[in-house]
């Protein structure tokens, strides 16, 4: 007698299930609906946040502290060579107040991006053992960044006071410059999130690139003044005037010194690399949903 028992193909068990109402794991839901799931979890965003920032500097002597004094250091050194050694100090009122508020600008930007382009490579135990849109990682990791942040800008803005500075209503303005600049590194960083997940190697390249970055947007010298003194093609000249970092570090620096403005427009750019960024770094990231922790 002979008896049959073979396995149906795949694609029957694939349109079965499809009859039944089985749907497969992991499936990237439609773009609002995705957008709606991160905004349902973002107490949860906030919680872990706070956790994660508490586990980082659990088992460091000055803990949290860290967070101001890493760019304080930098600082130091960045005086010492630019300010003496170079004498760009000389060109630049208030170099001291410039200087702080550069190195603080870009740190946050520079810990954002190099703390959440691991934050799905570097969480694939909790990925794979929870369903939740992958997009809260990252932006948990950017809102991480920013409440350390709310520490390092009252730090910067007593320095800024203390080098003579006078407290004015333009000192507002930094609400608007840090929520855009927040906007702008998250998008970026779910683009380097994206990239990182993929191929790991992104995140040793990264260190280097933020640091390249950072010496072409005018952290420790006016931007304006270098680009003066440039001998190149006016499309260079052009990129590093509407570089983002260099544009959120002007509007940061033309709030908070009174001797230092910057023309209108600089203000339009920091709306529009934030805007354009965070939908770009968003729909990229949701494009690879379903490839998160897999593999």
């Amino acid at each position: 007698m002979t008896t049959t028992d073979a396995t149906p193909p795949m694609s029957d068990l694939a349109t079965l299930a499809q009859q039944y109402g089985l749907e497969p794991i992991g499936l990237r839901p439609p773009l609002h609906l995705y957008i709606r799931q991160v905004w349902e979890r973002r107490h949860f965003i906030t919680e872990y946040a706070k956790a994660r920032a508490q586990a980082l500097n659990a088992e460091s002597r000055f803990g949290q502290f860290w967070e101001v004094l890493n760019p304080l250091l930098s600082i130091a050194v960045y005086y010492l060579v630019f300010g003496i050694i170079l004498n760009t100090r000389g060109s630049v009122p208030n170099y001291l107040a410039f200087l702080v508020i550069g190195v603080f600008v870009n740190s946050f930007t520079q810990t954002s991006v190099l703390t959440g382009a691991k934050s799905i490579s570097g969480h694939l135990g909790l990925i794979r053992a929870f369903h939740f849109p992958r997009a809260v990682m990252p932006l948990a990791d950017v809102f991480e960044r920013f409440r350390a942040l709310r520490t390092s800008l009252i730090v910067c803005m007593v320095i800024v006071l203390l080098t003579g500075e006078p407290l004015t209503w333009m000192w507002l303005l930094v609400v608007p410059a840090v929520l855009l600049q927040s906007m702008f590194n998250f998008g970026l960083t779910m683009v380097f999130a994206r990239l990182t997940a993929r191929v790991r190697d992104v995140a040793q390249l990264l260190p280097f690139m933020m640091r390249t970055w950072m010496y072409l947007s005018g952290v420790m010298y006016p931007l304006g003044t270098f680009i003066d003194r440039l001998h190149g093609p006016q499309w260079v000249h052009t990129l590093l005037l509407i570089n983002p970092l260099a544009v959120y570090i002007e509007i940061v620096r033309d709030a908070l010194l009174e001797s230092y403005s910057v023309p209108v427009w600089n203000w339009y750019l920091a709306v529009f690399w934030a805007i354009v960024v965070l939908i770009f770094g968003f729909v990229y990231f949701w494009k690879a949903e379903e490839r998160y922790g897999r593999g």
